[in-house]
């Protein structure tokens, strides 16, 4: 199955799958894992080229690689609106918090990484299409923290000036824990760590951790 392509190769009743991802290797070995088990409709590399495959196909699902040529996985979600049915499921060797979050408030219904198993796969597209949010253990946590923070997120544009990382940052500071702990709870290193944690401060305009424990307070944040 060549690029934009958009010609059924097997009569499959599964999921109907279109695959996004610019390393023609990754995806031609995804489309060979999955061609006994879902129906894989058409192939795309770059943001141009999945908006075309997508919208002549209407897919069940989309697996999409979040970083592309000429954008990014959610500027194939935009240049998609409007298709009913059609469900995205980011697969990316990004675990990035950032990425995570980006992809989910742009629609995607849910994000695998690259080590997941052939089996897995098959059965997290299977599940978005039936209507599911599938993401891999570790990133789950990502999303969950993100939108049980988003009632005052809305609410109080001094939040709002945080990225996801430093808002995830900010939370496991105000709980009490050590740089050295923050490092380890989010795989960063404890540089990362105290450089979130300036940035927290400075754009917060508070002085001292204790500050910060009451404004998270405040806010209900912890």
């Amino acid at each position: 199955m060549t690029d934009a392509s958009v010609a059924a190769t097997n009569t499959w009743a599964g999921p109907r799958v279109v695959v996004v991802d610019d390393h023609a290797l990754f995806r031609a070995g995804v489309v060979a894992e999955l061609a006994d088990r879902v129906h894989v409709v058409g192939t795309a590399h770059d943001v141009a080229s999945a908006i075309e495959v997508i919208t002549a196909v209407v897919p069940d699902v989309v697996l999409l690689d979040v970083h592309l040529p000429g954008g990014d996985g959610a500027s194939v979600m935009a240049g998609c609106v409007g298709l009913d049915g059609v469900r995205f499921l980011a697969l990316s060797v990004s675990d990035s918090a950032d990425d995570v979050i980006a992809l989910v408030r742009a629609g995607a219904r849910g994000y695998v990484t690259k080590s997941i198993t052939a089996d897995d796969l098959c059965d997290a597209v299977t599940r978005v299409a039936a209507g599911d949010a599938v993401f891999s253990p570790r990133l789950a946590g990502f999303v969950l923290d993100a939108f049980s923070a988003a009632p005052a997120s809305s609410a109080d544009p001094e939040l709002d000036q945080l990225t996801a990382r430093e808002g995830e940052v900010l939370r496991l500071l105000a709980r009490g824990y050590a740089y050295k702990e923050i490092a380890r709870e989010l795989t960063i290193s404890i540089k990362t760590v105290e450089s979130h944690a300036s940035a927290v401060l400075r754009k917060l305009q508070l002085s001292s951790r204790n500050e910060l424990s009451r404004w998270a307070s405040e806010r209900r944040l912890i």
